[in-house]
């Protein structure tokens, strides 16, 4: 199995294209969703950022308040160094078990959707296979303009402080140009997913476990007739 990188920007159509992979029986892991689990009350990246931040960053109900962390950390790179070395192992960890999962349910790739792909570049040297949802500047401000209900000023500001996506897109290695109309999206996407399928990047590891849980039955096997055979 190999892992397909996913990213894009702002009103790219990033969340409309996982739907699509998703429909077609894709493997889809969120970063983001991961990221918020890990830091939930009781687990180690929740009581780590509490003893390294103060319990003003908690709500009422113990959850982290990422508004004030996202405060504190602003402008602050050794803070923000600080909660990356906490969660930053945790979500690769709980990113690792969800993928084994799929692996042992026999897919063949796992999309990962990460928004800051490119940025951190964190998770890059994992992915085989890198595809970045595209849209041209005018219609990504019109877009988010309409869909955020924002004056013009306010919607570039946004755009403004992302990666732009054409950098993004020289990036990638697939591009999936969501410019247009919504049904040639679409196509794009599966014949995307149909390519992915067709690959056969998936075999070598997947020979390799098989190949390695081969040689533990062997030694099983093999404890197994000396303990009986002996007296």
């Amino acid at each position: 199995m190999f892992l397909v990188g996913l990213t894009g920007g702002i009103a790219s159509g990033k969340s409309s294209v996982l739907q699509v992979f998703q429909q077609l029986g894709c493997a889809v892991i969120d970063v983001d969703v991961i990221a918020r689990h890990v830091v939930q009350p009781g687990y180690p990246a929740h009581r780590r950022i509490v003893e390294a931040f103060g319990t003003e960053v908690l709500l009422e109900n113990g959850d982290i308040d990422r508004k004030v962390l996202g405060d504190l950390i602003f402008n602050q790179p050794d803070r923000r160094h600080l909660l990356n070395t906490i969660t930053h192992p945790e979500i690769f960890r709980e990113m690792m078990k969800e993928t084994f999962k799929y692996f042992l349910r026999g897919y063949r790739y796992v999309i990962l959707d990460v928004p800051l792909l490119f940025e951190t570049k964190k998770l890059l040297k994992y992915m085989k296979h890198t595809v970045v949802v595209y849209c041209d500047r005018d219609t990504q401000l019109a877009r988010l303009m309409q869909r955020n209900n924002l004056n013009r000023e306010d919607a570039e500001a946004r755009i403004k402080a992302q990666l732009p996506l054409k950098d993004k897109a020289r990036m990638a290695r697939h591009v999936l140009d969501n410019s247009g109309e919504w049904s040639v999206t679409k196509r794009q996407v599966v014949l995307l997913h149909a390519e992915l399928e067709r690959s056969l990047e998936y075999l070598p590891l997947r020979l390799g476990v098989l190949a390695a849980l081969a040689g533990i039955a062997s030694l099983l096997y093999l404890l197994a007739h000396y303990l009986l055979a002996s007296p």
